[in-house]
């Protein structure tokens, strides 16, 4: 074990953790509201009758028959994907299809199971349990529920809390996150990078000082949980904390009076920090007021009308001028390939403060051709809904998790190249906009003919026409550990990142990283890939 990992750990295991006098500032003064969300969980209730009446015909008799000749078998739903719903989803889902196919279980979604059940090889990057570390921020896991559950979610494994086997062989649940083990890793992280001049000695990275909480929803956790991880993180050195969430959309009420006290109280003790709220809407059905004709409802100006715990929920984390304020959203059919949807998507929120940050293709999750759009397509879908929107409105890039980071779906061609064979229906161009340790591959990009089925990376590996950004030519790094990830549920096959290698010996952290050309690619980049370890 390297020096730096093995005395963060050893740190770690001395004494639970505890609050300094400044977290204490915070701390004494949280309150902790009980919140009546009203959930029903999983299919049980409404399959035995036991849910609330008027909760009772959100499934047709048709639909739970066919559901339950499903139960115990492979293709169980809820195996895959527990079933979760709030009451305030359910009155809006209740005249939305958009939003009854994301919270609704099918048949459909077990029809084929093939899917990676660790996508974009996220355990690489996770040095100790429930962190990942792959930039110049870490994402926690920090709690393994929702209000309510997407039936696409892409961390599907988490929430299902399935057995994952790891690359030592060991088979167990992915953990959360622990405050004290977090703090000591940031802190012994960057006080490495600091004394090398600004990059870690053995990964390359930088100082770690952005810190996204996600899971699972921190918006689940009691206030006085929240503030535990905004004080100690702030303690730690984070310079930023980002917190995911859908709550907005299952239960806006979550944003009391007693959350924004917590939040300025933190706001007060430590004023240098940033906040940012990564927020989900997937569909305008979300938040906006809708006639018995199924239209949105505008007023005499024609301003489309919110429904009210939303705006005021909303409207109370922008006016906070320190908090900003994202949103981002995978593309999902039958939830919101529709570009019409998109476009009012964007104006609206942005017409209210909220930024428009990413929309996603769908990752390669286990059963994920029951939701992606094609990549193509949602290229397009994209594009036509920014047709109309201001530039302000439309910021919003297309992106695809790949091993390698964020990459842009940057052009999509319907002209042919003249004398570029591959080309003649035209062109994908991916461009890498996220890229572990010092990012090197940023901006690069590839190139490859098109393919308007393909759902995923591996459905172009037979047409790659430049590789500069090595999304089809780069093996996995070789000594990074590698997780063998499988659940117990499902044993379809797992899908590897387009050109990776078969997994290479266990080791602890990278001890060197090579390219390999792709066989189809006349262009491979000669320079030698960054060191990615697990940091």
């Amino acid at each position: 074990m390297r020096p730096y990992l093995k005395q963060a750990r050893e740190a770690m295991t001395k004494s639970k953790y505890q609050p300094t006098e400044r977290e204490q500032l915070v701390l004494d003064e949280v309150e902790n509201p009980r919140y009546d969300r009203q959930i029903v969980n999983g299919l049980e209730p409404f399959m035995s009758g036991s849910a609330p009446e008027d909760f009772r015909t959100f499934y047709s008799e048709k639909e739970l028959s066919d559901l339950s000749q499903l139960r115990g078998t492979d293709r169980d739903v809820e195996l895959r994907m527990p079933v979760k719903l709030t009451r305030h989803y359910f009155e809006m889902a209740k005249s939305s299809p958009a939003l009854q196919k994301l919270v609704k279980a099918s048949p459909d979604e077990t029809v084929d199971l093939e899917g990676d059940p660790d996508p974009a090889n996220q355990l690489d990057y996770s040095p100790i349990e429930g962190l990942l570390h792959k930039y110049e921020m870490a994402l926690l896991y920090v709690i393994s529920t929702c209000s309510a559950h997407c039936r696409f979610c892409y961390r599907e494994e988490l929430i299902g809390r399935k057995e994952i086997e790891r690359s030592d062989g060991t088979v167990k649940k992915k953990g959360l996150a622990q405050v004290g083990e977090i703090t000591e890793y940031i802190q012994t992280h960057n006080a490495a990078v600091a004394a090398n001049g600004g990059t870690h000695p053995e990964t390359g990275r930088p100082k770690l000082r952005e810190i996204l909480l996600s899971g699972g929803d921190p918006m689940v956790l009691p206030n006085s949980k929240l503030a535990a991880w905004f004080t100690a993180l702030a303690e730690a050195g984070a310079e930023a904390i980002r917190v995911g969430t859908k709550e907005l959309a299952f239960y806006p009420d979550r944003f009391d009076d007693a959350f924004f006290a917590m939040i300025d109280r933190f706001h007060e003790v430590y004023p240098d920090v940033a906040m940012r709220f990564m927020i989900h809407f997937n569909h305008p059905d979300e938040f906006l007021l809708k006639d018995a004709d199924g239209r949105y409802i505008a007023d005499q100006k024609g301003f489309l009308q919110w429904r009210p715990n939303t705006r005021q929920a909303v409207d109370s984390l922008v006016e906070r001028g320190w908090i900003s304020v994202e949103n981002q959203t995978p593309i999902i059919a039958g939830v919101n390939d529709n570009a019409d949807a998109l476009r009012i998507l964007q104006r609206t929120l942005k017409g209210v403060g909220v930024e428009n940050h990413y929309f996603f293709c769908g990752r390669n999750i286990i059963a994920y051709k029951a939701f992606n759009v094609p990549i193509e397509t949602a290229w397009q879908l994209l594009n036509d809904s920014q047709r109309g929107l201001s530039g302000v409105e439309s910021h919003a890039r297309l992106t695809i998790v790949h091993y390698k980071g964020k990459t842009e779906v940057s052009a999509v061609t319907d002209e042919p190249i003249a004398g570029l064979p591959g080309a003649e229906n035209g062109v994908v161009i991916f461009k890498v906009l996220r890229n572990p340790a010092h990012a090197p591959d940023r901006g690069k990009v590839t190139i490859v003919g098109r393919n308007p089925e393909a759902l995923w990376f591996d459905e172009y590996e037979d047409r790659v026409l430049l590789d500069e950004a090595g999304l089809f030519s780069q093996t996995r790094p070789s000594g990074v550990t590698i997780p063998r990830s499988r659940s117990r549920h499902h044993a379809s096959p797992t899908r590897r990142t387009p050109g990776q290698a078969r997994p290479a010996p266990l080791m602890a952290v990278v001890a060197s990283n090579e390219r390999r050309p792709h066989p189809k690619s006349p262009v491979s980049d000669p320079a030698p890939a960054v060191q990615d370890a697990q940091a």
